[in-house]
C-alpha cells in the first residue's frame, strides 16, 4: 500500500531546545497509526511540525507524494490534512461556526451535507448547534473537535490526544466514531495518545520517547514486547 505521509529524519524544537531527534514515521493510505508516548515525549511537537505550525529544523515531510516540509499550514490543510489539537475547538464560536471552520475549504453545499451526517453521529452537537463551544461540557467539546476535524472529508486526520479529559464513556464513543469513519471513508489517521484503548483500531503503532522513535510495529508486536507490556499495559508476566 502506498505511503500517504512520510516523515524522514525530522528534527524540530523551540528556540535553542531540540525536541525531535531524527524522527522517521510513515502512514499508508487508509491506515490508522497510533503514536504512543508519555507527556513530554515530543508528540505535540511532531504533529505541529507535520501540519506546519512549527518549522522543521532538518529532515523532510512528504504528503501524497509531495514535499510539504516548508509549505504553509493552510496549504497543507487544503491538500487534505485535518488537524485536531488537544484544545480541539474555538470556545468563542458556536458549535455550527466551529464545524463550518472545519470545512473552510469546502463549498457551502458540501459543508451542509457533511454537517448533517456528523449530526447523526453526534446528536448533542445538533441540539446545541447555536451554543458557544466554550459552554459545552468537556466531553461535548472534544466530540465537537472530532466532528470539526472530520468536516473537511480529509485524506489524513491528525489528532493530538483526543482522549484527554474524557471519561471512559466518551473515550469509547470517540473510538467508535473514528473507527467507523476510518473504515467507511477510507481515511488515514495519525493519533498521538497515551491511552492504549486507541490501539483497538490501529494497524500500526510507534512509540516516541525523548524525541526519538523507540518502537515501530504492529499492535500485536507491541503487546508481545515484555518491556512495553509493563510500561504501557501494566502487565508484568
Amino acid at each position: 500500500m502506498q505511503r500517504l505521509l512520510e516523515i524522514s529524519n525530522l528534527e524540530a524544537g523551540y528556540g535553542l531546545i531540540k525536541v525531535l531527534w531524527g524522527v522517521n514515521l510513515a502512514v499508508k493510505q487508509n491506515e490508522c497509526v497510533v503514536l504512543l508516548g508519555v507527556n513530554g515525549a515530543g508528540k505535540t511537537t511532531l504533529l505541529k511540525t507535520v501540519v506546519g505550525l512549527l518549522k522543521a529544523w532538518k529532515g523532510k515531510v512528504t504528503f501524497n507524494s509531495n514535499d510539504i516540509t516548508h509549505l504553509r499550514s493552510d496549504i497543507r490543510i487544503a491538500n487534505g490534512i485535518a488537524y485536531m489539537s488537544e484544545l480541539a475547538i474555538f470556545p468563542n464560536l458556536t458549535v455550527e461556526e466551529n464545524l463550518k471552520l472545519g470545512g473552510y475549504f469546502k463549498s457551502d453545499k458540501e459543508n451542509k451535507k457533511r454537517m448533517e451526517k456528523l449530526y447523526q453521529y453526534f446528536p448533542d452537537l445538533k441540539e446545541y448547534k447555536h451554543k458557544m463551544g466554550g459552554s459545552l461540557s468537556g466531553g461535548q467539546r472534544k466530540m465537537l473537535g472530532v466532528a470539526k476535524t472530520l468536516m473537511s472529508n480529509p485524506k489524513l486526520v491528525i489528532m493530538d490526544e483526543p482522549s484527554s479529559g474524557l471519561s471512559p464513556k466518551f473515550v469509547k464513543r470517540a473510538i467508535e466514531v473514528l473507527d467507523m469513519f476510518h473504515k467507511e471513508e477510507k481515511v488515514a489517521m495519525l493519533i498521538a495518545e497515551q491511552n492504549v484503548s486507541f490501539l483497538d483500531f490501529a494497524e500500526k503503532t510507534y512509540i516516541l520517547d525523548g524525541g526519538k522513535i523507540t518502537f515501530e510495529g504492529s499492535v500485536s508486536e507491541l503487546k508481545s514486547n515484555n518491556i512495553i507490556r509493563e510500561t504501557y499495559f501494566g502487565i508484568t508476566h
